[in-house]
This record gives structure tokens, sequence and C-alpha cells, in this order.
């Protein structure tokens, strides 16, 4: 049976406060507090991967996760308050109540590889006002907001409500998975908070859009659309096929971005210093790649030659640009298995593009960190005898 990762991934109703970790509210794992520090647009300056670095050698596990939302967890954490303080300072953070609404997920790339138009400034100024507490008051923590740059690879992560660009500085606006209106730049962070608003006020039991009762969308749908012009796409553009943004890329200004991965999305502290020393701009994508931008030929061939050696993979083949997990044990009290040993061991039997269609090993059936695109999903299960192993279930 074929599943869908929305619908393996609904959560009932709803009851109180969610739980999603932050900076300041932190998670209890098995191996100690885990916060997770959001990157709209997965965005990071070098100062910030070195502030970031810092916090996981003194304070944590030595280790930045990446995420499957482009944000960056520390685990087995000593001293929360020492790790937000880092943090803070490093302007990654404004305070509490606003940390954990900054979900924003744009075109990677944009601005630099492609796309329909830059939409980065649309961007910073979404999160400067979801920052100073623009967000209306209830929105789930998850709820996710989206600005895709008209290439689709925004729409194929499903935000609940997404803009998406269409040419001179002008936006259709996607809700759920529909097109409700259009707008333009300078109103576009207004209505994405106009639709959150309406969102609380007609479905304050939910989670995320895809949650809601379908007839109710529809009329949610009807509503904003009187408020908007019209969109200029019938439909929302084809959810972009899933291809590792790894390797060398020439940007449109002559320039070089380097896309690399790292084995199980974690980023070792020492080989974060270094990539903090390139002095460039950083790109965290949902696919937990990393990318280096703004680079000279010269440099981009040194970070090669040095970062390579390291771990970063920039091999577009590796096995380790087809598969992502959960922690599993230690790391979650709810594994049945070392979901990380596991998927290594496994990962040393495949050869450079063998693995074919994307795999998410999980330790139980909660599924945490499951992608929006097509994958295998391979959850640890126990057998009738109580031992463990795997099952392997498509997700389209």
């Amino acid at each position: 049976m074929t599943l869908s990762p929305r619908s393996a991934a609904q959560t009932a109703p709803r009851t109180g406060d969610d739980h999603c970790p932050g900076v300041f509210a932190t998670h209890a794992a098995a191996d100690g507090p885990l916060a997770r520090i959001r990157l709209p647009g997965g965005a990071l300056t070098a100062e910030q991967l070195q502030a970031l670095a810092r916090a996981a050698a003194d304070h944590g596990d030595g280790h930045l996760e990446l995420t499957g939302r482009a944000n960056v967890q520390l685990r087995a954490i000593r001293d929360v308050g020492a790790v937000a303080a880092l943090i803070a300072d490093a302007g990654l953070v404004a305070d509490a109540a606003t940390d954990r609404q900054r979900n924003v997920v744009v075109s990677a790339l944009s601005g630099r590889v492609g796309g329909v138009d830059d939409v980065r400034e649309v961007a910073r100024r979404l999160d400067d006002a979801l920052r100073g507490g623009a967000a209306p008051g209830g929105l789930s923590r998850r709820f996710w907001f989206g600005v895709d740059d008209g290439r689709g690879d925004v729409i194929a992560q499903r935000p609940d409500v997404t803009l998406v660009a269409t040419g001179e500085q002008r936006f259709d606006v996607v809700f759920g998975d529909e097109h409700v209106g259009s707008t333009d730049a300078a109103g576009a962070v207004d209505v994405l908070l106009g639709v959150a608003t309406h969102f609380v006020s007609a479905a304050p039991d939910a989670w995320r859009v895809s949650e809601v009762d379908a007839r109710l969308v529809a009329a949610m749908r009807a509503h904003l659309g009187t408020s908007l012009a019209p969109a200029f796409h019938t439909a929302a553009p084809a959810p972009a096929p899933r291809t590792p943004v790894v390797g060398w890329f020439d940007q449109d200004d002559g320039r070089v971005l380097l896309g690399a991965t790292v084995a199980l999305g974690r980023l070792p502290a020492r080989t974060a210093e270094f990539l903090a020393a390139i002095g460039a701009p950083l790109v965290i994508t949902p696919h937990r790649e990393i990318l280096i931008c703004d680079l000279t030929e010269g440099v981009a061939e040194t970070v090669v030659r040095v970062l390579a050696p390291m771990g970063l993979i920039f091999d577009a083949a590796s096995p380790w640009t087809s598969v992502s997990s959960c922690a599993g044990m230690p790391g979650c009290a709810k594994a049945l298995a070392p979901v990380r040993d596991d998927l290594v061991a496994y990962v040393a039997t495949v050869a450079p593009g063998e693995i074919g269609t994307a795999q998410h090993w999980v330790g139980c059936s909660r599924g945490c960190g499951t992608p929006t695109h097509a994958h295998v999903r391979v959850e640890a299960i126990s057998d009738a005898s109580g031992a463990t192993e795997y099952r392997r279930t498509p997700m389209s």
C-alpha cells in the first residue's frame, strides 16, 4: 500500500500548547535538552554559523543537526541559558514570545540561480514582522509560511500559505494547495499575516491547513479571495522534482555556489567552524543540504579540497543525498532501534547512485522528520517474538 506523507503526519486537533521546541523552550529528549533554532529561508551568516558551532561544542553534543524544515537543532545541551544567550547575541532569535512562530520556507537558490524573481527581500520582511510579534495570537507553532520564487521547490514542501512569484514582483497566493488570489511585493507580508489570522479565526483547533475539513477550507478560500486581486495562474506550479542541490553551480552573476550534504544531516562543530571561516553567506535547505554562496572559482576549489576530507559531501551521486532519518536510540526514548547506526551500516553497502527512491528511516510510528516528497519509509517495528526489524512502505 502506498501512503501519503501528508496523511501519515496527521495529528489530533489541538487541545493545548504544542511541544515544538525552540531556543528558550527546549525539548526533553532522552539524551538531554534539545533546542531548535529557526532559520527563515535557511539563511545563515558566517558569524551566525560560528556562534552555533561554539554552542554545539561548548554546551551540546558537538554537532549541528540539520532539519527537514531547513532549521538547526542542538542536542544534549548542558546549559540551556548559555546556549540561548549565544544564539540571541548572534541575532538568530528575538525573544521567547516570537521564537517558535518564525516558520518560513523560501526557495533556497532564489536570487542566485534561476527562479522567476528574487524573493529574499519579501522573506526578510516577513521574518522581521514575525520577530516583531505580528503573528496572530493562537497561531499554531507548526503553521508554515512559504515564499516560492516560481520554480515550485517551496510548493513541493506543502506550506500552509505560500507566495509564488509570477514575475515583476507580483505573487500568487496559495492557501493549502489552491490559488486564492494575488498581491504585489509591497502588500505580500500583510497578505500572509492576514491569511494566518483568518485561519486562526476559522479553525482555532487546527495545527495545519491540511488537517481542516475540506468544506471549511473551501469556505476560507472563498473568503480570502474576496480581498485579493485575481490570481495570475489558475493552478499552483507543479512541485519541483526532488533533485539534490549538491555539487558545483554557476550563479547568475558569474560567481559559484557549492552545495554539500553531510552524513545523517549532522554537521560536526569543528567542520562548521571551517565553513564559517570561508566568510560566505550560507543557506540550509529543507533537504538538509548546505549551500555555500557567492564564491570565486579559486575559493570554491579550495573549499572542496579542504572540506571534503572533513566530511562535507559534494557528490550528488552519494547515497547520503537520498537518505535521512530521525534520531533513534539512544537520543529518543520512543525509538525501537538505533536508527542512525543502522542507517550508517546500510549506506556502507550501497554504491553511488544505487538507492533510487529516497528513503527516510524512523525508529517508531511517529515518523519524525518525514519528508513531503515521495520516498520509502523504513520504520523500526517489533515482530511477534519481540525482536526489532525494519518495514519498508512507499510514501507518495
